[in-house]
Parts: C-alpha cells; structure tokens; sequence
C-alpha cells in the first residue's frame, strides 16, 4: 500500500454527495460535514440462575437489554454484551421517541427513536491529537476523552501502514445539529433529509462519541467513495481494533434509519465493537432494536 502525501487546506469547502450540508462561517470560512447519528449502551448484570426457572431468566435478559439501551454504563468495555445480543429484540413504534436514561453512557444509543435530554452537553470534551483539514479551533474537533484516546490509538497504527487519515467532524451540539438539519431541509425537502441528516437532540455527534474521517485523496470531502480508497478500506478492516464501528453501514438502511456512510466511526469500546464487526452489524441490532421498518 502506497503511502500517500496528506496535504491539509484550513480554508478548504468540503462538499458532500448524498449527505448534509453543514455551512459553517467559522472566520468567514465555509465547511460542510456529515450529520448521521446513532449510538449504543450496555451495562453488566448477575443472574442467580440456581433460583430461577427459564422462562424467568429469559424475561430478566429482556429487562437487562432494555436498562443497557437507555444508556446504562458497563464495567468495562462491550459489558455483557454477548448476552445483551442473545435477548430478545426491542421494537419502538413509529410514532414514538423515547428519552435515554444515560447519556453519558459510552455505548449509548442514540438515533431518530432515541433522543438525547434536552440541553445535554457530554463530559470530558477534549481535542484528540490527530491532523485534522483545518487549523483553527472549532467545537467539531472535540471528542469525549476515551474516545479521543481511542482516535489517536487508531491514527497512529494507521500511519505506520501507511495510512494517512484525516479527521472531519466530532463533537456537534444541540443549536449546531438544528441548523444542519434545516439547512438540508431546505436544500432537500424533509424526506431526502432525513435520510441523511438526524434532527437536533437525535445526532450521535451530539454524544462526543463519532468522528467524520476523510483523507487528502478524497479533497477531504465525505463520499461514499471514501470506501475505495487505501484509507477508507483500512478504516473499514480495522476500526474495530481500537474501539470504533463503521455506525451507518451499506445494506443497513432500514435498520439505521440512514444512508451508508463510511466515513462516520463511532466509539464502542474494543469488546463490543469487536463483536459488532464480526457479525457485519449495527448498534441497533447489537443491542436487539429493530427500530425502523424493513
């Protein structure tokens, strides 16, 4: 694999293909990221299986799926995850969005059925020690501290193969989602944004746990191309390795809610990301929501 030059442009216009608009004036400079978002929680728990039939146990796992996927934290990283995608799936009805219980939950789960407190701001935003495209401080290089730790993990095996990542977009808050979002409903009508673009209190950004990852190759623009390069398909085999899932993959639409997006890396923690890639997943069915229609 041919190691390639990373050329950094800090007053670059990114554009994206079937994705949002994000029209930024940060010193007069106009730039645009990807705006899908969804993440997921899991929290260990102890079963005294001596004193309980199965049918008990089975209505005990189903209620340990539903405390994890309000956002409980585990103990360490994927929790009892093996058992959480054993339960029984989860299904919210289309006309219902619920409020998670623990935001700050590393494995929280977050997407058009899930949505965040209102006026949630995450803990421990940090910018992680990575290139990104442009120089300046902006709130979108932030990330929650683990998950910044886990990125420089991740950028650092890269480039000793050869692979020169760049990051995009992290951390996106409630008033910045709101003016995404309307943005790609004015340029798109409401139902092509919504394919593409979470509503405000419904963005994985919002959580401090995802990451846009791009490259000089693509312009550092954010496109479903992104998959063919040396970047994206090393991202794609190996992001799991330090904690982080490809969030929206292809083939997954109707359980995601939204378009593929190979640049968008959410952090898990290594045991469930790990786990998640090796059954070709999401953090919906990880975790046994079924949340949108087939």
């Amino acid at each position: 694999m041919k190691k390639k030059p990373l050329i950094l442009a800090a007053a670059l216009s990114i554009t994206l293909t079937g994705c949002a608009l994000d029209q930024q004036t940060d010193g007069g400079k106009n730039n645009s990221e990807a705006t899908n978002d969804t993440n997921g929680s899991s929290q260990q728990t102890s079963q005294d299986s001596t004193s309980q039939s199965s049918k008990d146990e089975e209505k005990n796992n189903t209620n340990d799926k539903d405390k994890n996927a309000n956002g409980q934290e585990s103990t360490e990283d994927g929790g009892d995850s093996e058992k959480n995608q054993n339960s029984s799936s989860q299904s919210i009805p289309d006309d219902k969005v619920i409020q998670v219980d623990n935001p700050e939950s590393l494995q929280v789960v977050v997407n058009k059925k899930r949505t965040l407190p209102e006026g949630y701001t995450p803990p421990d935003l940090t910018v992680p020690d990575v290139p990104f495209y442009f120089d300046e401080f902006k709130p979108k290089k932030q990330m929650r501290k683990e998950a910044a730790h886990a990125l420089e993990q991740l950028f650092a095996a890269a480039k000793e193969q050869g692979i020169d990542l760049v990051a995009a977009s992290g951390y996106r808050s409630y008033e910045r989602q709101k003016n995404v979002y309307q943005s790609n409903v004015n340029a798109y009508g409401e139902k092509e944004a919504n394919k593409v673009s979470a509503k405000p209190g419904t963005s994985e950004h919002q959580t401090g746990l995802a990451m846009d990852l791009t490259s000089a190759q693509m312009s550092f623009k954010l496109e479903e191309s992104f998959r063919q390069t040396d970047e994206g398909e090393w991202l794609a085999n190996h992001a799991h390795e330090y904690g982080f899932v490809i969030r929206y993959p292809k083939g997954k639409e109707d359980v995601t809610g939204y378009s593929y997006e190979p640049w968008h890396v959410r952090y898990v923690g290594k045991e469930a990301a790990k786990q998640i890639y090796n059954n070709k997943g999401t953090l919906e069915e990880f975790f046994g929501f079924r949340p949108y229609k087939k």
